[in-house]
């Protein structure tokens, strides 16, 4: 074991400053930022994968963690945030890591024609549809979150084709959003359209308080406290 360690590292062959060079490299990809982060303390997570989704940042699901990329060159007290958000016990650590983390300003890479995330915008025809989601947006947080919801925009999207709505994390420079399918609305009716607005309300509440988004424990206990379905998707009649 230790010939195995000595061959991997070059211990024995390379002197301490350069060694401490080569601990102290950002890591280069999945691999090296998953050892990175298990050496400041993960522990329940086998698998790393980079991503360039500028909603979600930082997510994992059972043991497969996704990083956006440019948290490769962060300093070592996000990535500590990082290990804080998945292994966190409470509620109050995790939301105090999740601010650090978003906090890191991810810069665009020169020449590139992306700024920040390509939401789409909803068509000005559409617009009445939006203003009365947001309206019934401030009626459910009223009566299911007690108010404690941050009011963001709820667009009405006519890209979504499988998926009746949609919750976008919060991320630096950008609020949470939550778009709704115009077909859904148009094929099964305001009111399951109101049901997927919940249902999206469920994830913001998970991204406001520092909970991975994701369709797990927690998602079907408040699921089942505000009264919807907490399957991912929803089977809906054609009316």
């Amino acid at each position: 074991m230790l010939r195995a360690l000595r061959s991997v590292f070059g211990l024995g062959r390379h002197d301490a400053a350069q060694l401490t060079f080569e601990l102290d490299a950002p890591p280069r990809d999945a691999d090296e930022l998953l050892a990175r982060l298990r050496a400041l303390g993960l522990r329940r997570i086998a698998r790393c994968r980079l991503t360039r989704n500028r909603n979600v940042m930082v997510s994992y699901r059972g043991r497969d963690l996704r990083v956006h990329e440019g948290y490769l060159a962060a300093p070592e007290e996000v990535h500590r945030a990082i290990v804080a958000f998945v292994e966190g016990r409470t509620r109050a650590e995790r939301r105090v890591a999740q601010r650090r983390i978003v906090s890191f300003r991810i810069e665009t890479p020169a020449g590139s024609a992306r700024i920040r995330s390509r939401r789409e915008r909803t068509r000005p025809e559409d617009q009445p549809l939006a203003d009365k989601l947001t309206e019934w947006h401030g009626r459910l947080n009223a009566d299911h979150f007690a108010g404690m919801l941050k009011p963001i925009p709820v667009r009405v999207s006519r890209r979504m084709r499988s998926r009746l709505g949609h919750y976008s994390a919060a991320n630096a420079g950008e609020s949470g959003e939550i778009a709704i399918s115009w077909r859904h609305l148009r094929r099964h009716g305001w009111d399951e359209g109101v049901h997927t607005l919940l249902h999206e309300m469920v994830h913001q509440w998970q991204d406001e308080n520092g909970h991975p988004l994701d369709h797990g424990r927690l998602f079907r206990a408040k699921a089942r406290e505000v009264g919807i379905q907490a399957a991912a998707r929803r089977e809906v009649t054609r009316r």
